[in-house]
């Protein structure tokens, strides 16, 4: 704490390239295409099940991947194999992780409950103040309750080594004993919940042709899948492959994916949308190593666009490699309203212009603020939950998913050869009115 009373400020840091590139495209497809497709991607889609339930029953420890591996090369392939236990792997990973984070979270929610308990009704002790009434002090003190028993679930599930995940999505799952809610019936629900299943997915191999084996795209947008054994008589190309009637182009960044197919690894998926009974390909690829991060020093010294995150909009500033304020303000306005892939749109579209006006200041480093407000709708503070100051934070981390705006930014700044510095937050609040917002 420092000697004015505010806490220590954290040190900036230069935020890491993204892991790799994904693009899509969407596939045209015939009627017999999309049968060969469907035969395949359900028909693997029940290895992958088998595999991830037998991944999640090994639990803690070796994972056993090989013995998996080996049996299920003899109803598919070797290569097809490898991509389904590898996939399960990675989903045990992700699910074990979220336990570990469900947990923590779990864990301050009681915390902040047990200390508002402890204080009288409407009463207050240091920064924490008591309930309101009663009344709300006794739902409290129920959900208090539930949170220890589901914290008790948690840690039994992680000390088995065990996770729970749905192929297809709990939330989708969810849908299925509410329909009604859901405005779906139970064929358009079970076209979606298999769509969501099926598994047309391949790793990419360096130094393959086209950068994959099991699923490539030629240069001339020849897309072929290898058949699983079983399934040879799908095939309609030699070494038992399926070649699709359509071409595929890339129209983004179709250049790079050109480049890297040349001897490096793609990944290829392959899914489906059945409301809009489209068929898409993606392609993805991990960055090239470029050695370490530099050092924040070297990124700001031409200047930096300082960013800070509000509701509905950004504010920008162009600041000098001091901090201090070279222009006036420059505000970007972002509709949160509507769908997610329409909020997603404006939000792309936000940073586009961020980045633009960095481009034309002639600057080349962006500092956002280091939020994370993954939790924040647990807290149990008056400050967020009631009046309209609490209506309005509601808004702000409900409005703004803040870590697909950071990736999103990392990756738009990443293609334009620019870097990202994350500061402490309160550079945008207290300290910065202090120091240098006036």
């Amino acid at each position: 704490m420092a000697a004015n009373g505010l806490r220590e400020i954290a040190d900036p840091f230069v935020v890491p390239l993204p892991g790799g590139i994904r693009i899509r495209t969407r596939l045209l497809v015939s009627d017999l295409d999309i049968k060969v497709l469907e035969t395949i991607g359900a028909y693997l889609a029940g290895f992958a099940g088998g595999d991830l339930a037998d991944r999640v029953r090994v639990g803690d420890g070796e994972a056993q991947r090989t013995r998996r591996k080996n049996g299920l090369t003899k109803a598919s392939s070797s290569r097809w194999a490898g991509t389904i236990t590898r996939t399960s792997n990675d989903q045990w990973t992700y699910g074990r992780r979220s336990l570990f984070a469900h947990r923590a979270s779990i864990g301050r929610a009681i915390g902040d409950i047990e200390k508002r308990l402890a204080v009288p009704v409407g009463g207050k002790s240091g920064k924490w103040r008591g309930y309101r009434t009663q009344s709300e002090r006794w739902a409290k003190q129920q959900r208090l309750g539930h949170l220890k028993a589901d914290l008790a679930v948690v840690d039994g599930l992680i000390e088995s080594g065990r996770v729970r995940i749905v192929r297809g999505g709990r939330d989708l799952l969810k849908k299925r004993h509410n329909l009604d809610h859901a405005n779906m019936t139970v064929e358009e629900w079970r076209k979606v919940w298999e769509a969501e299943r099926l598994f047309l997915i391949a790793d990419g191999e360096a130094g393959k042709p086209w950068g994959n084996e099991t699923i490539h795209v030629t240069g001339d947008g020849e897309l072929s899948i290898r058949v699983p054994n079983p399934l040879k008589d799908l095939a309609n190309a030699p070494k038992n492959r399926y070649v699709l009637e359509g071409r595929v182009e890339f129209s983004y960044r179709g250049s790079e994916w050109a480049d890297q197919i040349v001897d490096g690894a793609v990944r290829y998926d392959i899914s489906h949308d059945p409301v809009q009974d489209r068929w898409y390909l993606d392609a993805s690829w991990t960055f090239k190593k470029i050695g370490p991060l530099p050092t924040v020093e070297s990124v700001v010294a031409g200047g930096v666009i300082g960013v800070d995150l509000n509701d509905g909009h950004i504010d920008c500033w162009q600041l000098d490699r001091h901090g201090n304020p070279v222009q006036l303000a420059k505000t970007i306005m972002i509709d949160l309203n509507g769908s997610t892939e329409r909020r997603d749109g404006h939000i792309r579209a936000a940073i586009k212009v961020l980045l633009d006006y960095a481009a034309h200041n002639d600057i080349r480093t962006v500092a956002i603020e280091n939020l994370n407000l993954a939790d924040s709708k647990s807290r149990d503070n008056s400050k967020y939950r009631r009046g309209q100051p609490g209506r309005r934070f509601r808004r702000i981390v409900s409005g703004i998913p803040t870590a697909k705006f950071r990736d999103r930014l990392v990756a738009m700044a990443a293609n334009r050869d620019m870097w990202i510095v994350a500061v402490d937050p309160a550079y945008t609040s207290k300290w910065g009115a202090q120091h240098w917002q006036k």
